[in-house]
């Protein structure tokens, strides 16, 4: 059954409404930080009511998480739309993380809150980066699985490497931008570990 014409419009408007609510809620953690932030400054920065935000959420962090969902969606699909699957794979590895970097790097507050804040959502968190890397581990498995990577006798790659690799890029970057660093900073050992990992073995 096709939806009316009412339906589309009510749809449409949610869909603003929740966006309106994730903006805001991303402005304010870019001003104050996520611990500081509250439903009251959401609402105003959304220009809406409580209500509306109740209607979407359930609570400041389900907007967290969600806010933080779409992001790792977002960046996932920037990276895979960067990526040359008929470049050569060492470059096909380089586009990737270059990608990967440029969207954290353009989001710094979004990336902050991701290394200082999710822990303290508890279940929530465990949930989150769960999805999060499950997201990143398919996005890396159908790249390593391109032509390019199976003729280097690379693809298609492993889970388990998928997993070491992502983990080690993670906390790389982490300490990096803990210590008061950039994530650009390590782009270079990144893709250098990042091919070393991945390279075929002699024999």
């Amino acid at each position: 059954m096709n939806s009316t014409p009412a339906a589309t419009t009510l749809t449409a408007d949610k869909s603003a409404f929740r966006q309106r609510l994730l903006d805001a809620l991303e402005a304010a953690i870019a001003e104050q930080g996520y611990p500081k932030t509250t439903v009251a400054d959401i609402v105003r920065g959304a220009r809406t009511s409580r209500r509306t935000f109740y209607e979407h959420f359930d609570s400041r962090e389900a907007c967290f998480v969600a806010l933080l969902s779409d992001a790792n969606a977002d960046q996932v699909t920037q990276i895979s739309e960067a990526v040359d699957p008929s470049a050569p794979w060492q470059k096909q590895v380089r586009q990737a993380i270059e990608a990967w970097i440029s969207s954290a790097e353009a989001r710094p507050a979004l990336m902050l809150s991701w290394i200082r804040d999710v822990p303290s959502l508890g279940a929530a968190a465990r949930h989150l980066q769960r999805d999060a890397m499950e997201t990143f581990i398919a996005m890396v498995g159908a790249l390593g699985a391109g032509d390019e990577f199976r003729a280097a006798g690379i693809g298609p790659v492993s889970r388990r490497r998928i997993i070491m690799l992502l983990g080690g890029l993670r906390e790389l970057t982490a300490i990096t931008v803990e210590e008061g660093g950039r994530m650009s900073d390590v782009t270079d050992e990144a893709v250098d570990a990042s091919i070393a990992l991945l390279r075929p073995q002699a024999g």
